[in-house]
């Protein structure tokens, strides 16, 4: 498959009452067709390292580009070349990924896909409600933040990935969470802790996610 470059995306945020709007750094990755649709990839907290560098995140957009789909990635608000302050709050985190969202609607056509890792995972799945969303990629969501009934109402497919030695996001919390849900996908990943540091699990996550995305 041919390599395709990313490139520079700005995500501008709605103007607010007194202010221009802040522009989150975006990275975009086209996809083999438009119709394949795309993902729009949120990372971990901010205010805890979180950026669309994040290995993690990077392997997501790597298992779209393998699926066919595009991909697009992002700061929150404050992180990289983002303007606007840094927050953790939940509703501006809502704010960001329903920008790039907006985004990536102007782009392709749906379906489309809401993915994050970990804070990025549990986000992903607040903004999951609109309709051109069809399908949720969850990596190592704590399970704390996750609403089961957002994962048991949610009308499409969802891929769930956790490491085994996880001590962040429980495996198995997340393993009950998805229990009994014929839409959920569950995968338990060998030797792989919360931060992807060590052992098998960037690959696995990879292999394992391009083929669940393949729209083929």
């Amino acid at each position: 498959m041919t390599n395709r470059m990313e490139r520079p995306a700005p995500i501008v945020l709605p103007d607010r009452e007194g202010q221009l709007g802040w522009v989150l750094d975006g990275l975009y990755r086209v996809g083999e067709e438009p119709d394949n649709g795309g993902a729009v990839i949120a990372p971990p907290h901010p205010l805890y390292g979180g950026s669309m560098d994040s290995a993690v995140v990077s392997e997501i957009a790597f298992a779209c580009e393998k699926a066919g789909i595009a991909s697009l990635r992002f700061n929150w608000r404050g992180t990289g070349a983002s303007t606007g302050t840094t927050s953790g709050a939940a509703e501006d985190a809502l704010e960001d990924y329903d920008a790039a969202l907006d985004f990536l609607e102007e782009s392709v056509s749906p379906p489309l896909v809401a993915a994050g890792y970990s804070f990025g995972a549990a986000t992903a799945v607040v903004a999951a409600g609109r309709t051109t969303v069809r399908r949720l990629v969850l990596v190592a969501p704590p399970p704390s933040m996750l609403d089961r009934s957002l994962v048991e109402d949610f009308k499409g497919k969802i891929f769930i990935a956790v490491g085994d030695s996880d001590n962040l996001a429980s495996a198995s919390e997340l393993a009950e969470i998805a229990k009994g849900l014929d839409h959920v996908h569950f995968s338990l990943l060998d030797q792989t802790d919360h931060f992807f540091v060590a052992g098998p699990g960037l690959k696995l996550l990879q292999k394992e996610l391009a083929a669940w995305l393949d729209p083929s």
